[in-house]
């Protein structure tokens, strides 16, 4: 059986080689897809643009959207008069949040009860949610330096960030696309390898050799592995070197997770291309199932955040388990000792996805 594998291993590796332009895309591509994914995605939006209504212009007014402006948080790209040129103002996209200060608001500060109007253009849900949470703190913050004079409250909370101190977003981003990509890129090298052979014709010349289905997929799969690692070399070099995320695991350990959590992408695309009839088949699934996976499978939102029938859907993803090892590696240095059940719901993943794809060839064949 090694002797058979052997042989096809080294089929698959000259056919890998003589396409250079090819072969130098899949490096690269997913190198240059991380630098521009963590420039370009960002959770926490700054320099939102502000309008104000000031109709108490006191210093404790100007003290107030000083605090706004000193945030980075928001800039004021405009002065009104009224609630209703505020409300204008955000209605023809001049800012997305307004706020409208009441002309008595320095005696309120003084009474201890005083409040200001917040506007927020819901209409564009990310920078929405950022500029509530940056007002509220900020109101919050403002509010504590008022009461600190006089004692302060009741309880001082003392809070501390383990891991990403400065909450990053690049060290919370990164970590997820190099999971996702090394998936994606694992799954694109073999979700047409079968079908290709079967529309080139060169499917008879390995059905009439002694191979079983199974070796042929584990001889499909070991030079894009090898690819993959090299890829995963790369992102690892450009997400530390080059977007400045912290390494604090073991670096062995990781690379032969990320041998584990890619085979689990070469399994599903060996079962994308058994499954398809033509190239233009495979590469439809291909892109359906990469889709699902980036909503259920933990890149942008935390499974245990999802409805449950999508949370049940997520465990058959392998970046539902991948994507923790990389972040727990990466930021914690989480060892085997934190992450074994990933660990074994991958090698499942691997084992499962090899034996589904041979025999759906088995059935192709039939």
């Amino acid at each position: 059986m090694l002797g058979r594998i052997w042989a096809l291993v080294q089929k698959e590796c000259v056919q890998l080689a003589r396409d250079h332009r090819t072969l130098i895309a899949l490096l690269l591509g997913p190198a240059i897809e991380l630098l521009l994914f963590a420039a370009a995605i960002h959770t926490d939006i700054r320099h939102i643009p502000l309008v104000v209504a000031d109709q108490s212009l006191s210093s404790a007014s100007r003290a107030y959207l000083a605090a706004f402006t000193e945030s980075q948080s928001f800039d004021i790209v405009a002065t009104v008069a009224s609630q209703a040129a505020l409300q204008r103002a955000i209605d023809s996209g001049q800012a997305s949040m307004g706020i409208a200060i009441p002309p008595d608001f320095a005696a309120q500060l003084a009474r201890g009860q005083a409040s200001v109007l917040l506007l927020v253009d819901g209409s564009t849900s990310f920078i929405s949610q950022s500029a509530v949470n940056a007002a509220a703190a900020i109101s919050q913050q403002y509010a504590v330096g008022l009461l600190r004079p006089q004692g302060g409250g009741p309880l001082a909370a003392h809070l501390q960030i383990l891991y990403n101190p400065d909450l990053k977003d690049t060290w919370f981003i990164a970590p997820a696309f190099i999971a996702m990509l090394l998936y994606a890129l694992a799954e694109a090298l073999t979700s047409l390898a079968i079908v290709r052979e079967r529309e080139r014709g060169t499917i008879e010349a390995l059905l009439v050799t002694p191979v079983r289905p199974f070796e042929l997929m584990v001889a499909k799969t070991i030079p894009s592995l090898l690819v993959t690692f090299a890829s995963g070399l790369l992102l690892v070099a450009v997400g530390t070197l080059g977007l400045g995320v912290p390494f604090r695991g073991s670096l062995p350990l990781f690379l032969a997770l990320s041998l584990i959590g890619a085979g689990c992408g070469l399994g599903l695309g060996l079962m994308i291309s058994s499954a398809a009839q033509t190239q233009n088949q495979a590469q439809q699934m291909h892109s359906m199932i990469m889709m699902v996976g980036l909503f259920v499978g933990g890149v942008f939102f935390p499974t245990y955040a999802l409805p449950r029938a999508l949370h049940l859907l997520g465990l058959i993803f392998p970046t539902t388990y991948f994507i923790p090892i990389v972040r727990g590696m990466a930021l914690k240095g989480a060892g085997i000792a934190s992450l074994w059940r990933e660990a074994l719901a991958l090698l499942a993943l691997f084992g499962a996805t090899l034996l589904v794809a041979a025999r759906l060839f088995r059935q192709s064949l039939d």
